[in-house]
């Protein structure tokens, strides 16, 4: 087959290769999130240089979100077509040239066609990553392999401010783009070289290949004896809507501290390069968080837990937590606002590394990317309806000084408490789990 590589062939089994192919997803989030995080870490002097206000820096992030939004589902669905290896290859193809392109910018309308095409381009990372968790994890281990890709994205966040930062002072903002979108490129020959599914890769061992297959045996039918799902299918199941719902209500306060924790600091008074430090904090808190809420989960189930037990119990944690934001509207001071902020996105994590779990924890391998794009696409428009909100009332409160995003963070803290609900109602065994169309949670 053409999977036998001739470089490959003949070697020694690698030991725990899931666990490799978990660090090849890992890295690609990492890249993923630094050519996004481009922009927001040189939105402070790009808004100076090129006189934007802070609705027209949401338009920007809009611009992005929109093809982000709708490039979750469709290549959410392309994915589970072309399989796992060829989607991924073609979205970090595209994303980096998009990073790359950027540089070309010239002001506000070609900023946001840029965007555009670098939300198209990223938004197949989730669907696709997903996918390969399912593919290549046992269900006790989803948990904390979702974990470890998904913390790619809070250290991606981390490290971006010093890799952009220290290239914007030194040769300006043009080659701040390229460098991140050319990492992409360096990252896709790992891909091409050490990606394919546990049945045809050369490296797996016989032991490790086995029991992979047997625990899809235990919860997946043969293909033939279960329904077709279809878009109309996946559409009337309360577990599609329990999983669009788990990231649509949290997604969005990630991304507001993502894209616009530097200014919510420069509001609260702060100057950037007295709060540098703050910039990881809230983005190395939402990696612990990842691996915590991975491996608790997981914890519980190898103590005797029922699967949706164990995942509800993390969503709940999580839930409660994000509500830690709201304390930060009674202060100015860098410390209690970073610490704050810290422990929210630590919270945050917790919830979102099941949300990006249950996918694969509820559906069968055809259409794993497909739901887990419908809950991006959600997480999307939820996103560009927030930032939308942000722009608008931070502008409108500029008057109050310190307290212009006090709305924004008030709500940012209690809308997981809806989607945390959401999960609890609609995640659950139903006549499609008798059926076969849905896994037993």
């Amino acid at each position: 087959m053409a999977v036998a590589d001739d470089a490959v062939v003949g070697r020694r089994p690698a030991g725990r290769l899931r666990w490799w192919i978990g660090g090849l997803l890992f890295a690609s989030t990492v890249i993923n999130y630094v050519d996004r995080q481009t922009l927001s870490n040189l939105a402070p002097f790009l808004k100076k240089d090129y006189g934007w206000t802070n609705t027209d820096y949401a338009y920007l992030i809009i611009s992005f979100r929109v093809a982000y939004s709708i490039g979750q589902t469709l290549c959410g669905r392309l994915v589970d077509k072309l399989g796992t290896r060829r989607g991924l290859t073609l979205s970090v193809i595209w994303y980096s040239a998009a990073s790359v392109l950027t540089s070309l910018a010239t002001g506000f309308y070609s900023f946001a066609a840029f965007r555009f095409l670098l939300g198209i381009g990223e938004s197949a990372n989730w669907p696709g990553a997903t996918k390969a968790v399912s593919e290549w994890f046992p269900k006790r281990e989803r948990g904390l392999a979702t974990a470890l890709f998904d913390s790619g994205s809070s250290i991606g966040g981390a490290v971006a401010p010093f890799i952009v930062l220290a290239i914007y002072f030194r040769w300006g903002w043009r080659p701040a783009f390229v460098v991140p979108g050319l990492l992409g490129l360096l990252w896709l020959a790992a891909w091409r070289r050490f990606y394919h599914t546990p049945e045809t890769h050369p490296l797996i061992g016989d032991e490790e290949r086995e029991m992979i297959r047997r625990d899809k045996l235990e919860d997946e039918p043969e293909s033939g004896t279960r329904p077709r799902t279809r878009w109309s299918t996946l559409l009337s199941l309360p577990q599609t809507w329990g999983t669009i719902a788990a990231r649509s209500l949290t997604d969005p306060v990630w991304f507001f501290v993502t894209d616009w924790f530097p200014v919510y600091l420069v509001a609260k008074g702060i100057k950037l390069e007295e709060g540098l430090f703050a910039f990881w904090i809230p983005f190395v808190a939402a990696d612990v968080g990842n691996f915590f809420g991975g491996w608790v989960s997981g914890h519980l189930i190898k103590r005797g837990w029922a699967l949706g037990a164990a995942r509800k119990a993390v969503v709940v944690f999580g839930g409660l937590g994000v509500t830690a934001l709201i304390p930060t509207i009674l202060t100015t001071n860098l410390f209690a606002i970073a610490a704050l902020f810290g422990f929210a996105t630590f919270s945050y994590a917790c919830f979102t590394t099941i949300a990006n779990v249950l996918p694969s924890d509820l559906f069968h391998s055809e259409s794993v990317a497909s739901v887990s794009g419908l809950s991006g696409t959600g997480a999307g428009l939820g996103t560009i309806a927030a930032f939308l909100l942000v722009g608008y009332v931070s502008d409108a409160r500029q008057a109050t000084g310190t307290h212009a995003f006090d709305p924004i963070i008030v709500v940012a803290g209690l809308i997981p408490l809806v989607g945390m609900a959401l999960v609890l109602l609609l995640v659950r065994n139903t006549r499609a789990t008798d059926t076969g169309l849905v896994r037993r949670i």
